[in-house]
């Protein structure tokens, strides 16, 4: 397994075009100078030890050098050796709706940026659980399987939008029969599902979905975010409208999502603006029987950064070595020039 141990410092590489673009107008800037003196090819033949190339090169190598030391510094490591790591824990799918009416703005700023803001700061807090998480509007998909990355997770959190399904629609018995499947073939794991949703299903069979979920040892917990008396959808700035020019009203369903929670053994939570209700689940998940997991990690890294440095090392030899102006003395061993 290849990483950076500071991945933090390879921002500095960002500072690399900023350099050429400087040396680049430095350059002209010099050029302007040496044309006050007079005629620019007569200067030139004035200085014409002096080479161009030689000095772009020099800057090359210290452009490459100063990447090298980047790299070095950011340590990439390669691990070695892996170890079997066992933990007390749970499996937690999280199943988010991600469909047109997640953009209702009765929650700040919407339903959707909030549920980000809320698994982000659930999954800040996690430390032996596994997790993953499935999306779906009219269709359902895996956009992280169960893993411990924790940084991951977040990463694929920021991520979520309307924009990764194609169809839409709120199809929740596909994504409970997805998600269900989406767990690992680990037995001894305790399995849990949080959907979050307004619960405004376009299908019929989310109920029996959780009722074949509970059957295979999964615990269901809905959240529902929404509001009853419902609000607009605003999608690209302008509300969605029916097929009689009706505005649309995402309302919340309550009741789909107590029965689907109940075919689960679960609960149900309804979200509100001031606490979304995953700390609440969370502790009732921590109440539960929690199985032993079995996780492979890397426990030993080696450090490649030396052989960088070294790299670093010889482009700056190289770059001192090498002159801005011809050497006269090596002039006769021109093997270029004609007799």
């Amino acid at each position: 397994m290849f990483r950076f141990a500071n991945p933090h410092l390879l921002w500095l590489l960002l500072v690399v075009p900023i350099m050429v673009v400087a040396f680049a107008i430095l350059l002209r800037l010099r050029k302007r100078s040496l044309q006050r003196f007079g005629n620019i090819a007569l200067v030139q033949t004035l200085l014409r030890d002096v080479s161009s190339w030689r000095i772009w090169t020099k800057y090359i190598l210290f452009v490459l050098a100063y990447i090298c030391v980047v790299f070095a510094a950011a340590r990439p490591q390669l691990g070695t050796k892996l170890r079997e790591v066992k933990s007390d824990g749970v499996e937690m799918m999280l199943v988010v709706d991600i469909s047109n009416s997640m953009m209702a703005e009765d929650f700040t700023p919407t339903r959707l940026d909030r549920t980000r803001y809320a698994i982000d700061k659930l999954l800040s807090q996690m430390q032996q659980d596994r997790v993953g998480m499935v999306v779906f509007a009219g269709e359902a998909k895996v956009q992280l399987p169960i893993t411990t990355d924790y940084r991951m997770a977040r990463s694929f959190t920021k991520r979520l939008s309307t924009d990764l399904v194609s169809v839409q629609g709120t199809n929740l018995a596909d994504a409970i029969d997805l998600t269900t499947l989406s767990f690992s073939n680990d037995e001894n794991s305790s399995r849990v599902m949080v959907i979050i949703t307004d619960g405004e299903a376009h299908d019929h069979g989310a109920i029996e979905a959780a009722e074949r979920a509970g059957e295979k040892g999964v615990t269901i917990f809905t959240i529902g975010i929404g509001s009853p008396e419902g609000a607009p959808v605003k999608v690209n700035g302008e509300f969605i409208k029916d097929e009689n020019g009706d505005m649309v009203v995402s309302r919340l369903n309550e009741e789909l999502l107590q029965d689907i929670a109940t075919e689960g053994n679960g609960g149900y939570v309804r979200a509100t603006n001031a606490n979304f209700g995953l700390d609440k689940i969370v502790d009732e998940i921590n109440e539960m029987e929690k199985g032993e997991q079995t996780t492979l990690r890397f426990e030993e890294y080696n450090e490649q950064f030396p052989w960088i440095l070294l790299v670093a090392i010889a482009l700056l030899v190289v770059e001192g070595i090498l002159l801005e102006r011809r050497n006269p003395r090596l002039k006769r061993f021109n093997i270029f020039e004609k007799n």
